[in-house]
């Protein structure tokens, strides 16, 4: 088999494809979540929390004091960013908390799987006369 028949037949196998539509899906619900949270969530947590800017959150390692992180990332100083930790989590919430409504609502309108039911097997003709005689011996010796 030739490389390039090898590398059709990988490409146009099922789960590739599947793979790929996920992936392009995935990049194009991340920029939905990132909007979701910048410009949603982040809004009122920054009101619940009196105007706190979790981007704006770090800690220089050079232990000077900047007003700000672009201050601090100008002067080339080296920094903790854990305000954009704070932001990572809080992507990740928001995503597992959608992707955990959406898998809900597609187990609801997924088909259920049809149940076998399976019955007992018909005796044999042989088992049939075997089951007679063994009735007729108990009566015999009873």
């Amino acid at each position: 088999m030739g490389f390039v028949s090898e590398f059709k037949e990988f490409i146009s196998k099922g789960n590739v494809l599947d793979l790929a539509v996920g992936v392009i899906i995935g990049a194009s619900f991340g920029k939905i979540v990132a909007s979701l949270t910048d410009d949603i969530i982040m809004p009122i947590l920054s009101l619940a929390t009196r105007g706190i800017d979790f981007k704006e959150k770090f800690f220089a390692l050079d232990g000077q004091h900047y007003d700000s992180l672009k201050a601090a990332q100008d002067a080339k100083a080296a920094t903790l960013n854990y305000g954009n930790f704070i932001n990572a989590i809080i992507y990740f919430l928001v995503i597992a908390f959608v992707i955990f409504w959406v898998v809900k609502l597609a187990n609801r309108f997924k088909r259920p799987a049809p149940v076998a039911v399976v019955s007992e097997p018909t005796p044999s003709k042989e088992q049939v006369l075997l089951m007679e005689i063994r009735d007729a011996l108990r009566t015999r010796n009873a």
